[in-house]
């Protein structure tokens, strides 16, 4: 972390104090103190730990963790010595409104039997010293902010209980079972002392996975109701922009939208349409696109069946589409019975756009990703460049070399071996590092995994890229982790892997598979991200000389060697 991120708390009276108790005390080599005024028991203490609010580590917020026992109540966190300048920016991008008492009521909610969950500066007013004033607005920041990152509902409040009840009987094991089980990617980490960010990043790398479970029960936020039409207006001005992206794609992110509005909003979702187009601009590109659609559809409309006969690639592709349309989605009342004009749509947007992309033309799974962008836009051409989007950024998984697909396997492995050692390990005992256990999610972004409605909910939260443009990544280990204890329990070598993740399909909970994501991808942080190489799908449009599918007559009907191989995949 370079020394421009980080500010000046020199006049933090608080910090200053804290540091001075520091170097007194010799603070790194007791676990445990007593505190002379109040006869509070400091349990733990730890420098530079940081809040991760977003994968990027320029926007953490690093301080102080202290649990401080208090009779019988336990208070985490001082936020005295907070990066509050950057927190006023990552809270919500504006000061915080509201008089003391309404903060003193934030702080008493969220205060449950004896436990203070989010835990403020307050458990150092008890020592008697540095009391901060009643109208402080840093002190009525610090307060603000904790409420927005703790979320303290009934349910992470007893989580939260049971987490400290446990660190506070364990704390001194688990830092003996840290030493043990650091891994390379650890003492690198570890080895820079003066990186603030490194050290706070070391947590992550070093817990246990038992702890990260209980982390997401804390940090993952609960889920809002979907977007509506009301809502959404407000996001768009008198000529259309959308006046703040940013904060629609968070809205969007945490709640989804209502099935009304998907037909609009996907397309910025998507890049079909910019934030910033006005009513006019929108309405004039789809007079173009609508045109442009016809006149690409006409190419292969036109071919003869004497033409046909001497075209063998169009001639198999068109046997491929005719043989998946017919089978894709069927359960859907959208694309049911027999003759079903649906499906001849269905058909002809996939035709158009393998002459659109010749080089890529159709492979097996994309019939799953543009099967509900369809049933979404009802309309041929909408639906036909809607798919052109999605394609520009999950092309890269339909490569010839499937170098797509294996960079978000080869980053899985990385995530995993970061968030969940052991489970990382049990995959190499069992000679499952390549992965390919989650090549199905990967490919059709868990089309196959959620019922209709679920899986549109979940790729408009992916489609955001709000916390990371990778997050489908972090599902992928959401769902692993909440089955961790079967697979090892039951040590699955691939095959039984491979069946049992296929057997999955309608059984996940999706809302709180977002929720563990999301706290995983939060105590992934700049780590994180760093296990991702660069290019990594969807992070970038398809590279067209990127060595796609190449023109050789068999080039359909041997989509991938993987499929050969393990066919239950689709």
């Amino acid at each position: 972390m370079q020394e421009t991120d980080l500010h000046d708390l020199s006049d933090d009276p608080d910090y200053t104090a804290l540091q001075h108790q520091d170097t007194m005390s010799n603070s790194s080599s007791k676990s445990v103190r007593m505190c002379d005024s109040s006869k509070s028991e400091i349990v733990y203490s730890k420098e530079n730990v940081a809040v991760h609010p977003s994968q990027y580590a320029s926007e953490r917020i690093s301080g102080r963790l202290c649990i401080i026992k208090q009779g019988s109540s336990f208070f985490l966190k001082s936020l005295s010595s907070l990066e509050l300048p950057r927190v006023l920016s990552v809270a919500n991008g504006t000061p915080m409104q509201g008089s003391p008492n309404e903060v003193s009521s934030i702080y008493d909610s969220m205060r449950v039997d004896g436990i203070t969950a989010s835990g403020t500066s307050s458990a150092f007013e008890y020592r008697g010293r540095h009391r901060r004033k009643t109208h402080d607005p840093t002190h009525d920041l610090s307060i603000h902010v904790l409420e927005k990152f703790s979320l303290v509902t009934k349910f992470a409040r007893e989580a939260t209980t049971q987490l400290f009840g446990e660190f506070h009987e364990s704390h001194e094991l688990l830092h003996d079972r840290e030493q043990k089980d650091s891994s390379p990617l650890d003492a690198a980490v570890v080895s820079q002392p003066n990186d603030a960010q490194s050290k706070a990043d070391s947590i992550v790398a070093t817990s246990d996975s038992t702890e990260l479970d209980k982390l997401s029960l804390v940090w993952g936020k609960p889920r809002q109701s979907p977007l509506n039409h009301e809502e959404w207006e407000t996001f768009l001005d008198s000529e259309g922009r959308v006046m703040n992206s940013n904060a629609l794609i968070k809205r969007i992110f945490y709640g989804g939208l209502e099935h009304e509005l998907r037909k609009e909003v996907w397309k910025f979702l998507l890049g079909y349409y910019e934030y910033e187009s006005t009513y006019a601009e929108r309405e004039y590109l789809e007079s173009v696109r609508k045109l442009d659609y016809e006149t690409i559809k006409s190419q292969w409309k036109s071919i003869s069946v004497v033409q046909a006969k001497r075209f063998t690639k169009f001639r198999e592709r068109k046997s491929l589409i005719d043989k998946d349309v017919v089978r894709t989605d069927r359960s859907v009342p959208y694309f049911e019975g027999d003759d079903n004009p649906n499906v001849i749509v269905l058909r002809d947007i996939l035709l158009t756009y393998s002459f659109y992309n010749f080089d890529l033309g159709y492979c097996q799974g994309m019939s799953d990703l543009l099967s509900p962008i369809l049933f979404v836009m009802r309309d041929e051409y909408e639906a036909f460049w809607s798919f052109v989007a999605l394609m520009e950024r999950l092309g890269p998984n339909f490569n010839r070399d499937q170098s797509g697909m294996h960079s978000q396997l080869f980053a899985l492995s990385k995530l995993v071996e970061l968030l969940d050692h052991s489970l990382h390990n049990y995959f190499r005992q069992a000679d499952c590092l390549n992965y390919f256990f989650c090549f199905r999610w990967i490919l059709i972004q868990f089309k196959r995994e959620f019922e209709y409605e679920k899986t549109m909910h979940l790729w408009e939260v992916l489609w955001t890229h709000h916390l990371s443009e990778h997050f489908h990544l972090y599902i992928c280990i959401a769902i692993l982790k909440s089955h961790k204890k079967k697979i090892m329990e039951e040590q699955m070598d691939f095959d039984t892997l491979l069946k049992f993740i296929n057997g999955l399909s309608n059984q996940i909970d999706l809302d709180s598979v977002i929720r563990d994501a999301e706290a995983l991808c939060v105590c992934a942080g700049g780590n994180g991200a760093a296990c991702i190489p660069p290019g990594t799908p969807p992070s970038c449009p398809v590279d067209l000389d990127a060595g796609l599918y190449d023109q050789q007559d068999d080039e359909i009907l041997k989509l991938f060697e993987l499929f050969k191989l393990f066919p239950a995949i689709l």
